[in-house]
């Protein structure tokens, strides 16, 4: 009974926040119901009581999450200030993918918060930031999803916040993701690819892309990836070995570890993925890769 009582109240708020197909919400009683979610706490009782709330009454719940959260006055979004002045409410969130039954609903409305920039800062900047290390390596296929759809978000979503983010904890954040790139997950080793092709040619990521095509042991894991069983694999591996070869500043060591395989590689690369013939930007990028490597010089 209690649970249906719950039901209908959701219900009923969910339809004052969003109104119906036939009526625009009152903006008056918008604004009252708002301010009793803050005031009351009833905004954090509902997440961190998710798990007790039925399935249509979890729906429910991220629809009037996601609702208030998007609501502004003037320039001002009062549900970002309530949220930033209570953090844990994005931790609970966060942890929701430890639970099966909430994993989903709480990736909805992380992923609503992480819109906001002072929201991702919170997350990007916290010890649980490194969870998602975890998360994206879970058993459930959606769930690990789910996570790494919010963790992508976070690292792409506002450029100059991550920049700083990465600039900072290089370090701790590439150890990490190094295990990812040895997941024996194919789904998790291709996306994280993937992400970091994507982070490091972004002109923002330039200081971190200059980091990480200086250490030796990063092209040599690339080098082994372009060796992987899957073509898709091997093709996203190619995108971050690219930046290694094309870049005019090449370290010492890495000078020396393609001066070393110079043979091999021309040869490998001759023949890499000969199937993409309608691929016209990628023959370009290869052919031109050849030649970097075949003009190297031994200093």
């Amino acid at each position: 009974q209690a649970s249906e009582e719950v039901s209908k109240s959701l219900q009923a708020m969910k339809e004052i926040l969003c109104g119906t197909t036939d009526k625009e919400p009152p903006t008056e009683i918008v604004a009252q119901l708002a301010q009793e979610l803050y005031n009351s706490g009833l905004l954090v009782t509902l997440i961190a009581n998710l798990q007790l709330i039925d399935f249509e009454g979890k729906k429910d719940v991220s629809q009037i999450f996601n609702n208030i959260l998007r609501r502004q006055i003037g320039t001002r979004s009062p549900t970002v200030e309530y949220i930033s002045a209570h953090p844990h409410i994005l931790f609970m969130l966060l942890k929701g993918y430890e639970s099966p039954l909430i994993a989903l609903r709480c990736g909805i409305m992380l992923r609503e918060c992480v819109r906001h920039e002072p929201l991702a800062k919170v997350i990007l900047f916290s010890e649980q930031f490194r969870d998602f290390f975890k998360y994206v390596e879970m058993s459930t296929f959606d769930i690990a999803s789910d996570a790494f759809a919010t963790f992508k978000d976070l690292l792409t979503r506002h450029k100059l916040l991550v920049a700083d983010f990465l600039e900072q904890n290089y370090d701790t954040i590439f150890e990490d993701y190094e295990k990812l790139l040895h997941s024996e997950n194919y789904v998790t080793k291709r996306q994280s690819l993937k992400l970091l092709g994507e982070l490091i040619l972004d002109r923002h990521n330039f200081a971190i892309m200059t980091k990480y095509i200086s250490k030796p042991e990063n092209l040599k894991l690339m080098m082994n990836l372009l060796r992987d069983k899957s073509p898709n694999i091997q093709f996203e591996a190619f995108h971050v070995f690219k930046v290694f070869v094309a870049s005019p500043n090449k370290t010492q060591p890495i000078v020396e570890i393609l001066l070393k395989n110079q043979p091999k590689l021309i040869e490998f690369l001759s023949n890499f993925q000969k199937e993409r013939t309608d691929d016209e930007q990628f023959t370009d990028e290869k052919n031109y890769l050849i030649k970097q490597i075949r003009d190297l010089k031994k200093p």
